[in-house]
């Protein structure tokens, strides 16, 4: 008799296995021996925003040194070569999870490990579900000069901003509305001599003509109608020994330009309606989104003032200039607002795609916003159709343009990406070919041509 048993052997091709292991919620990593990566899923890009293919090949202590994650829970495991658990931060603000398995060899020594992180938000919402009474979830609020980024140009920027950051020469920032200009600024206080003294924020737009020289400098007492009768000490005087962030420098009155200028010249002022000299020890960073030369030509701002203000000066790149940063940001603002508001929304692939080929007028702060509302209008996945409008029409635009005129382009352009991309994880003809399952003669030829440029650094 045949066996009634129905039971089949179903094999999987890797091709599903990796589908799958894409479409996990927690993050998967292997390492092998060397601590080298060997794979990683696509929870990686929510977490760090890097692409799997921006990981595999390198070595973790690599991407930890970089200050994608902390602790690294990799020492510990090949130390004990025992199963690790810890709690791990991530640079754009999610919480992890994380266990570490060592796989042995029959020499008992580390062949491989796997390691899976959870988000802390998942986690905490899980552990609700099970028991009773109210989730409360806290969030450290205080995120000012963490800079999220994986530019090029910006860490150029930061990289400068640690050479002069201990000096107390004047600093100028420049830069669209938006681009971070403020967070820069408490970046270079954070890391300056003075970041036990007080970061002080000055909005010149914000405070009336009428009021900014009494805000800024104080006055004495009786120095005008409705004045305190005891006298005010200035913002200025309260940030002794620290910073002085003026923002929306352009903006203030050409009268108080030059008291600004002894300031800055000689550390020292004279309060409204008083004849007493005040010195006070402080380190000037100014930031304005207007051409300040132009306001100069049109003597709309000091020339002398200008050149005291741009000793160090910073010019901040808008965000459709480093695109590289639109996925991270966008996670570090999902984390943030998923904890604000107790919610564990995700983004969908589609959606994210979107926003990359969206041109940010409003840059860093647009984006937030944006996230912020996504947060609170979508369902459980944030999907194209919960973008406003105003966005999906204009990358419609956007997304037309960048268009390969004909079919032969298209493809020319896609192979450049994956040969560049492959050669630049595994700098070798023969792992490139084994990579994208082509011969090595041909991948020899397509590194020649498309690649020369990174074959000579």
């Amino acid at each position: 008799m045949k066996s009634t048993d129905s039971t089949e052997s179903v094999e999987m091709t890797l091709q599903t296995l990796l589908k799958i292991l894409d479409h996990s919620s927690d993050e998967i990593f292997v390492l092998d021996g060397e601590k080298r990566i060997l794979y990683v899923n696509k929870a990686c890009e929510r977490h760090y925003g890097l692409k799997p293919t921006d990981v595999i090949g390198k070595y973790n202590v690599d991407l930890f040194e970089k200050g994608y994650w902390t602790p690294s829970i990799v020492p510990e495991v090949f130390k004990r070569k025992k199963p690790c658990y810890m709690k791990q931060q991530t640079y754009i603000g999610a919480e992890l999870m994380t266990s570490a398995i060592p796989i042995l060899n029959d020499a008992g020594e580390i062949e491989l490990v796997v390691t899976t992180s959870t988000e802390t938000q998942t986690y905490k919402m899980l552990k609700a579900n099970e028991a009773s009474g109210e989730l409360k979830i806290t969030h450290d609020e205080d995120e000012t000069g963490r800079f999220i980024t994986n530019s090029g140009k910006i860490n150029r920027i930061l990289t400068f901003c640690e050479k002069v950051a201990p000096t107390d020469s004047t600093i100028l920032i420049q830069g669209e509305s938006g681009t971070g200009k403020g967070v820069l600024a408490h970046f270079i206080h954070r890391i300056s001599k003075r970041k036990s003294k007080p970061f002080l924020t000055i909005n010149c737009a914000a405070i009336p003509d009428e009021l900014l020289e009494s805000e800024l400098f104080g006055y004495s007492k009786g120095a005008f109608t409705g004045a305190n009768k005891t006298g005010k000490r200035g913002l200025i005087e309260s940030a002794d020994g620290g910073t002085v962030f003026l923002d929306e420098i352009g903006e203030i009155p050409l009268a108080l330009q030059a008291k600004l200028l002894q300031v800055i010249q000689d550390k020292q002022f004279i309060p409204v309606g008083s004849n007493e000299l005040k010195k006070v020890d402080i380190r000037i960073v100014a930031a304005t989104n207007q051409n300040l030369i132009e306001m100069v030509n049109d003597k709309k701002f000091r020339e002398d003032l200008f050149y005291r203000l741009n000793v160090i000066d910073i010019q901040l790149p808008p965000l459709r200039e480093r695109k590289e940063d639109i996925i991270p940001l966008t996670y570090n603002f999902l984390n943030k607002f998923n904890e604000r508001y107790q919610e564990n929304k995700v983004i969908s692939e589609e959606c994210l795609n979107l926003l990359i080929h969206y041109s940010w007028p409003g840059n860093v702060r647009q984006l937030e916003n944006l996230i912020e509302r996504l947060v609170l209008i979508s369902d459980s996945v944030i999907l194209m159709s919960d973008l406003p409008e105003m966005i999906t029409e204009n990358i419609e635009q956007v997304t037309q343009i960048d268009l390969p005129t004909s079919l032969d382009k298209a493809l020319d352009e896609t192979k450049r990406i994956l040969i560049r991309k492959s050669y630049q994880t595994y700098k070798s003809s023969r792992k490139v070919a084994k990579d994208l399952s082509i011969s090595q003669t041909k991948a020899s030829a397509l590194i020649r041509e498309y690649c020369w440029d990174l074959m000579n650094k």
